[in-house]
């Protein structure tokens, strides 16, 4: 049960578990939420500080909630919450210290770990070293199917198969020459675009590699024209090479 009061700012939430909310939704900031033993909730609010809150509580969801009238100030906040969570999580896990991203939405399949996704969206496989041709194989976690690729010498983006319904978390194995690594895809709602809050959804849900490229992005708009962050980037898949097809898990690959 959730009351709205007055002197409210907007928050959304990133994970809930019961109480009638589920990622996505937005609340007031002063609203008062019931929450259950057992039940859970985080949000995020316009500055990009995410709170969670544990049952059993009853009270407003936060006293605090920020806003962006200073981006150099809650982007420095940001930045400082991505070094505690990268310390936490382990910098390897996290990604803390891979290769840049050219983009947020890139997906890095050098390495395993957590990635996130825009709802709709057709996951772009990206790697950071394209000096020689190189094949790989993506699997789901019940290798159900498999999709053979080939990366090209020099290229570096490669969508993904056009896979359905990918609600929720979807766990890949991407075998690479030497190595296996497992990659769990979060999907963040389309409706959510501002930059502070879509970096701080990505490092509540360990996408720090990802995260860090947004902060690069936001710090490079703040310094360059003083004005708001950039949109959320929509990569042009049209404009990436195409995936292979997929064929039967029990058959050679293409």
């Amino acid at each position: 049960m959730i009351a709205s009061q007055s002197h409210a700012a907007p928050m959304i939430v990133v994970e809930a578990r019961g109480a009638g909310l589920r990622p996505g939704m937005r609340l007031d900031s002063a609203a008062t939420i019931d929450l259950k033993d057992g039940e859970r909730v985080t949000l995020i609010g316009a500055d990009g500080q995410a709170v969670t809150l544990r049952g059993t509580y009853t009270g407003v969801l936060t006293k605090s909630a920020g806003s962006t009238q200073n981006p150099r100030l809650a982007l420095a906040a940001l930045i400082s919450t991505r070094n505690d969570r990268a310390s936490k999580v382990g910098s390897i896990r996290s990604g803390a210290n891979a290769a840049p991203l050219p983009d947020p939405w890139l997906v890095d399949i050098s390495r395993g770990g957590a990635r996130c996704i825009r709802e709709g969206q057709r996951p772009i496989w990206w790697r950071p070293d394209a000096s020689e041709e190189t094949k790989f194989t993506v699997y789901p976690i019940d290798r159900s199917w498999r999709a053979d690729f080939v990366w090209q010498k020099e290229q570096t983006k490669m969508a993904a198969p056009d896979l359905a319904k990918l609600d929720g978390v979807k766990t890949f194995l991407i075998q690479v020459p030497g190595q296996d690594n497992a990659i769990s895809l979060n999907v963040i709602p389309a409706d959510v675009v501002d930059p502070l809050i879509l970096s701080s959804w990505m490092l509540e849900k360990a996408c720090v590699q990802q995260a860090d490229a947004y902060f690069r992005q936001i710090q490079s708009e703040i310094d360059g024209q003083g004005a708001a962050p950039l949109p959320a980037s929509r990569l042009n898949t049209q404009e990436i090479a195409a995936p292979a097809k997929m064929v039967d898990a029990a058959k050679e690959p293409q």
